[in-house]
């Protein structure tokens, strides 16, 4: 008379515990570190995977929620196929916006081509949102390209950011403007070229290097107290040029370069979402008492790996 009723609790248990783990298993999410995968994205408005889900509360592991900020002509979508799903499989509460529509080209798909200040107020608009909903006390910025950049213009002028920011994460971040591969200094010798760029993408000319605006970003220091830097940025970037543009200065900044860690990484400006070993150091910067080591392994321009 026994044997059944062990029989039958042994099963109760087995189906308890495989009903308990489905959850957590249908929670993990795919990662896939493939550029023409990600910027193929369609739907921009979409959130990627794994994000703004306003119901998550951040755990004791990962206490601040992760903002995902995106960089020039892209959106959150294509930009956060792999690290968004990525933070999420890891614990974190992952947010992502879209900002910067200029013109009406959010209605392309296209955004961070606005007035970056006026971006950075959005950014801040954002951050208060997800503080509000999450009850964290402060948020993790990681950005691309102009995402990376400009963030530190909300951290330099708006009231109260720096107790709103614990770490800024950058990948090929804009920090000291850009030549774009030598363009804009050809479009220097070009009358009304600036004006002209301007008036298509303001956060454009505000990037070039030397413009007023980046004189001002980088005045009195690269940083402010109370926030951790690190950057990460190839050698083979062709958007922020030179490559050594994107590092900063300053206490509480790590500055790395993906090729002093992996020969093998021939990653460029796009690809940069899509690295996984730069993947990897947004992880450690994110939570550095628990490091990994990504594999040395090939990573292709544009698409990644």
């Amino acid at each position: 008379m026994l044997r059944p009723r062990v029989l039958v609790t042994a099963v109760t248990v087995v189906v308890a515990l495989a009903i308990g783990a489905a959850p957590a298993a249908a929670d993990h999410l795919p990662v896939i570190y493939n550029g023409v995968y990600g910027y193929g994205h369609s739907h921009p408005t979409a959130s990627p995977p794994g994000s703004n889900d306003w119901t998550c509360r951040p755990s004791a592991e990962h206490p601040r929620p992760v903002v995902l900020v995106h960089g020039t002509f892209a959106n959150r979508a294509n930009s956060w196929q792999a690290i968004s799903p990525l933070l999420h499989n890891k614990g974190y509460c992952v947010f992502a916006l879209n900002y910067g529509s200029y013109a009406g080209s959010g209605a392309l798909g296209v955004y961070g081509t606005g007035d970056i200040p006026r971006s950075a107020g959005r950014l801040g608009a954002f951050i208060d949102r997800v503080l509000a909903a999450t009850g964290a006390g402060e948020v993790d910025l990681v950005g691309h390209s102009q995402g990376g950049m400009m963030p530190r213009w909300y951290l330099k002028h708006a009231a109260g950011a720096t107790e709103k920011v614990g770490t800024l994460v950058g990948l090929s971040s804009s920090n000291h403007g850009t030549t774009a591969s030598g363009l804009f200094v050809l479009s220097s010798f070009f009358p009304g070229a600036d004006a002209f760029t301007g008036a298509l993408c303001p956060a454009c000319r505000q990037q070039k290097r030397g413009s007023a605006f980046m004189e001002r970003l980088n005045a009195g220091g690269d940083t402010v107290a109370g926030v951790s830097y690190t950057v990460v940025q190839t050698r083979y970037d062709e958007v922020v040029t030179p490559y050594t543009s994107a590092f900063l200065s300053g206490p509480d900044v790590r500055n790395i370069l993906l090729q002093n860690q992996c020969a093998l990484d021939h990653g460029e400006h796009l690809s940069m979402p899509y690295d996984h070993i730069a993947a990897a150091d947004v992880l450690n910067a994110l939570d550095p008492a628990h490091p990994v080591t990504p594999a040395c392994t090939y990573v292709a321009p544009v698409a990644g790996g």
